[in-house]
């Protein structure tokens, strides 16, 4: 059973192009795809919570996706540095 959306056709195209390509186009490829992810993430809190702040905003992010042990530490650190 196959769960793409993608033809079996280019899909196959695809990772051939993908198993053809250097270690350093994967790496970018990869870094691209995770920076399009957080941003997609980023834009939906913002759109579920627009009466945050830019800076509760981050906060929820690193919540959702690091954890709120992770959150509540920057959040003590953005408390005590200097404005």
């Amino acid at each position: 059973m196959e769960f793409s959306d993608t033809h079996s056709t280019p899909a196959r195209v695809q990772f051939a192009l993908l198993r053809a390509a250097t270690p350093r186009r994967k790496f970018q490829l990869a870094c691209s795809l995770t920076r399009t992810t957080a941003t997609l993430a980023f834009r939906a809190l913002r759109r579920a919570n627009p009466e945050l702040s830019e800076q509760d905003l981050d906060l929820l992010f690193v919540a959702r996706n690091y954890g709120e042990d992770l959150a509540g530490r920057v959040r003590e650190y953005m408390a005590r540095r200097p404005s």
